[in-house]
């Protein structure tokens, strides 16, 4: 397995071209965020705004709509039950779904109609509660642009391993059985490609505080929209995240994902700037 090196920031992040557009830098729509957890949703969205994504959408619980505008003047929202959400996901180049969404019969519901209208060009990021879904309900998922994101119990609900069997063996067989990447998110998160496996050197337990796996899906889906969907991007995403939470965690007990969001301009600005 290897390890992901400092200088992948600088490989993948370059100075912007001075004739650019919104458009340039993707479009990304994040799909998640119930009544209860719409905070997921706004923090992925944040972290995809945030890291450079050109336009941000979020499909999300008509309830979280004010709170999302409040926080993030920068994104479009529309309701994630809107039968228009089906025209609007083939217009993206990423679709991030599953932080907040829930697992109930709506939330299964918003996960299968996204699926059907996913294009195969498109990058999809499932996360958290669609990974649940899609392993309690055994739904079928042939996208090969696909990025996992599972934290370690719900790989282990995907996988069939067994938080206390998860090692880079099997996490790699089990991997190579699902099509696309899996990022297994722990103390050493593990990324497994078609091809090869990678091991952050990097992480904090100031890092152990809710959202923070949201704000990872927005920094991933940034990244790709931008960079594209490749193993230095995704390595380079990975890395970010946690990077800006060690340098955080010097002098603070825990790092909230809003702080380590607000550091991902300025991060990246001194990575291209080192390119350049």
């Amino acid at each position: 397995m290897k390890k992901i090196p400092a200088s992948c920031i600088n490989q993948v992040v370059q100075p912007r071209p001075p004739e650019s557009h919104k458009g340039t830098f993707g479009r990304v729509l994040v799909i998640g965020g119930n009544a209860q957890f719409g905070g997921a949703a706004i923090m992925a969205a944040s972290a995809a705004v945030y890291s450079g994504a050109g336009l941000v959408s979020v499909a999300t619980d008509p309830v979280n709509h004010t709170a999302l505008h409040a926080r993030l003047p920068e994104a479009m929202v529309i309701p994630y039950d809107d039968p228009e959400l089906k025209k609007l996901i083939p217009t993206m180049d990423v679709v991030a779904i599953g932080p907040g969404l829930g697992i109930d019969e709506l939330a299964e519901t918003i996960l299968t109609r996204a699926l059907e209208a996913v294009t195969e060009s498109q990058t999809l990021i499932i996360d958290g509660s669609a990974i649940t879904l899609i392993a309690d309900r055994q739904l079928m998922l042939t996208h090969a642009k696909t990025v996992w994101t599972p934290h370690q119990m719900e790989w282990q609900r995907l996988s069939g391993i067994t938080i206390k069997a998860q090692d880079e063996h099997s996490n790699q067989q089990a991997a190579a059985k699902l099509p696309g990447t899996v990022i297994v998110k722990s103390h050493r998160t593990q990324i497994f490609t078609p091809t090869t496996s990678y091991e952050n050197p990097l992480g904090t337990p100031a890092m152990a505080t809710g959202g923070m796996g949201d704000t990872l899906v927005g920094i991933l889906a940034g990244f790709t929209a931008q960079f594209g969907l490749n193993d230095a991007a995704l390595c380079a995403a990975v890395y970010t995240h946690s990077a800006i939470a060690e340098a955080l965690a010097k002098t603070n007990y825990v790092v909230l994902p809003s702080a380590l969001i607000q550091q991902l301009p300025q991060y990246m600005q001194q990575a291209a700037t080192t390119r350049a």
